[in-house]
């Protein structure tokens, strides 16, 4: 097989591309116009909002391209296709990692907490979430949206895209659901993020989580739109694979943090 000239191999020999220093340069400029906007100079938001806005036209010309490489160019051969999941394998065990720097800094405030806490978890005057009541819907959700990202898989193996496409759908409303519901959460929380180290290790792990859910979303959203265009075969899904891959991540971190962060912590130590 021959790519873009070169010698006949098997391999992908990545192209010049501008996106990865445009990215880059991006997110430079998003988080510095975040910092100015919350530290209240002028004209910070305007620079986050410019910013955000080149980020996201930078990543959707960069996915274009791949997808272009991988679905129409033949580029992504078995061989690439390996290392672009063994890739995403070692992508989410970094995401691991992340997170478990969010559950030591909650775990070591719970476990042994500090005078000025009032020696007991949640701190005093801080009063958690119930968790059997939104926090456990979201768990249902969550939980179910991995069912149904799994019954496309199983039905685009099995060569039924009409099937395929119903469990996108329903992954994808089940996605937007959880996304409101913690938005609603976090409009009625009863404490803030700068609530001692309660209220802080609550929003930046839960909120974090958030994020992850609406990358997430957005991989899932982007899979259904190339399976309107028949880019999926039995043979032939890496990007769909490693979209759900990256979805039973996002589940089973929430299962985490719903166990630890609502209802331990709602019991208090």
């Amino acid at each position: 097989m021959k790519f873009s000239g070169h010698l006949f191999h098997k391999y992908h020999i990545v192209d010049e591309s501008p996106w990865p220093l445009v990215s880059s340069l991006s997110a430079m400029v998003l988080l510095g116009g975040l910092a100015l906007y919350a530290h209240g100079y002028q004209n910070g938001f305007l620079i986050m909002f410019l910013g955000l806005i080149s980020l996201l036209l930078s990543m959707f010309v960069w996915w274009r391209d791949i997808i272009r490489e991988g679905t129409f160019q033949g580029m992504h051969t078995k061989v690439v296709q390996a290392g672009l999941r063994l890739g995403m394998l070692v992508f989410i065990l970094s995401e691991v990692v992340f997170f478990s720097a969010f559950f030591w800094g909650y775990f070591h405030a719970s476990l042994a907490p500090t005078l000025e806490l009032g020696g007991i978890w949640p701190p005093v005057g801080v009063e958690p979430f119930n968790p059997y009541g939104v926090p456990l819907l979201n768990t249902y959700i969550l939980v179910l949206s991995g069912v149904t990202v799994t019954y496309a898989h199983h039905y685009l193996m099995a060569g039924n895209f009409k099937k395929m496409r119903e469990g996108f759908i329903f992954t994808i409303v089940l996605a937007l659901l959880f996304t409101l519901l913690q938005f609603l959460e976090y409009v009625e929380a009863p404490f803030n993020i700068s609530d001692s180290v309660y209220g802080t290790t609550f929003f930046i792990a839960t909120g974090f989580h958030g994020l992850h859910v609406i990358i997430g979303t957005i991989f899932l959203i982007v899979c259904f739109l190339r399976s309107l265009n028949y880019h999926y075969t039995r043979q032939h899904h890496v990007g769909f694979e490693t979209a759900a891959w990256y979805w039973h991540f996002v589940d089973v971190v929430w299962l985490f943090l719903f166990l630890s962060v609502y209802i331990w912590g709602a019991l208090g130590v």
